[in-house]
This record gives structure tokens, sequence and C-alpha cells, in this order.
């Protein structure tokens, strides 16, 4: 299924912060998780009214996405569904000029933290000054402003829980020392294709990237 997910940014005082929401521990697809705000496509997010409420021109969309083979008014409906998660899942109101694309995650044919499999953009946003993210308390119960570096040590020390694309993810944002570095870097290049690998070594599901 289609999915799309938001690596909200902000300049901390140690240094640009991503924003992470606790996955509520009932959830049935990577409950108790710390993951980027997102969530499925859904049909009404390519309704005409739902692109034409992105008052953004629906070619330019199509090619930022980095994916010529798609149907230009469905690459436009993923930006709908970014937005929209974003608002539901933690709040914040963007517009559809505040989204990079980044990333496009497919998960594996033998998911193993998931029941569903899930064909998902990432996009980047610089997280609005006047606003405040808060959690849901229904899909999500608590929020982290983190560093990619102090959110992967307290991965690392078992503190939280991540799945493999918020590490990966964040292991890409290592490199940049802010968010001007970092949405810069995602204009200049094609969002990436991931497509892990699950193999097993000697007993131990392991997945190549």
């Amino acid at each position: 299924r289609d999915a799309a997910t938001v690596l909200m940014l902000r300049e901390g005082e140690a240094g640009m912060e991503v924003l992470l929401l606790k996955r509520h521990t009932d959830s049935k697809d990577l409950g108790g998780a710390f993951v980027f705000p997102g969530g499925k496509r859904d049909e009404a997010d390519g309704s005409p009214e739902a692109l034409a409420a992105l008052q953004q021109d629906v070619a330019k969309l199509h090619a930022q996405l980095g994916e010529p083979d798609l149907d230009p008014h469905h690459a436009a409906s993923l930006f709908v569904a970014a937005l929209r998660e974003a608002q539901e899942e933690c709040g914040l109101q963007l517009q559809a000029t505040d989204l990079q694309a980044w990333s496009r995650w497919i998960t594996p044919r033998m998911p193993s933290m998931m029941s569903k499999r899930f064909d998902t953009r990432f996009f980047l946003a610089r997280a609005p000054h006047a606003q405040t993210a808060v959690h849901d308390n229904h899909e999500t119960t608590e929020i982290l402003w983190a560093t990619p570096r102090n959110a992967l040590i307290q991965y690392w020390q078992g503190h939280i829980v991540l799945a493999p694309p918020q590490i990966m993810t964040l292991v890409s944002l290592l490199s940049h020392t802010c968010t001007d570095s970092v949405l810069n870097c995602a204009r200049q290049q094609k969002p990436a294709l991931i497509l892990p690998e699950a193999f097993d070594d000697g007993g131990v599901r392991t997945l190549c990237y």
C-alpha cells in the first residue's frame, strides 16, 4: 500500500533535531516504536478536491517526487497524504511547498515488524515556528525531539524502539549539521529507493540495504 511520512526538522540547542512519535503499544503495526509522522494513502487523497487544495502544479510535484513512471495525479496525492498525516498525527499544518522528497522505502516481501507491506515516500519539512507538535493520544502517545545522533544512541542503549527505516533514515541525516544542509541536499539529488532484502545468517534474520 502507498504511504507517506514526514521528517519534521528544527534547530535545537545541540543542532538539527527530528520529530519522532511513539506509536500506541496496542497498535497492530510497530506498537511501542518511535516513528516519523505518517501513514497510508487514502483514496480520498487523490480526489480532484484534495489535489486542488494543494494549490500547486501537479507536474511540478510529480517531477519533485522523482518517479517518472508514476501517474502525475497519483504522485500529487502522496503529497496530500503526507500533509494530512502530519496534521492528524502531530498537529502541524504544512503546505505542499514545504515538502521535499528524500527517499522511498518498500517493505521486504517477508516483513518482520508488521503484517502489511508498504511503499512509503519519505519527505523532509522544516517544522513551522509558530506551531507546536502534539501527540494525538490515540495512534501516538509520546513526542520526542532529538538530534539524529541522540535518537540513535537512545535506540542503541535500549531506551526507545526504532524500525529499520527510521534507523537508516536517521543515519542518513548524521552528516548534516543543520536543516538548510539536508534540504539543499534533497533538492540536488533524486530520492533514494531502498528495497531491503532479508536473508538468514546463521539462524539470525538479517536485512541488507
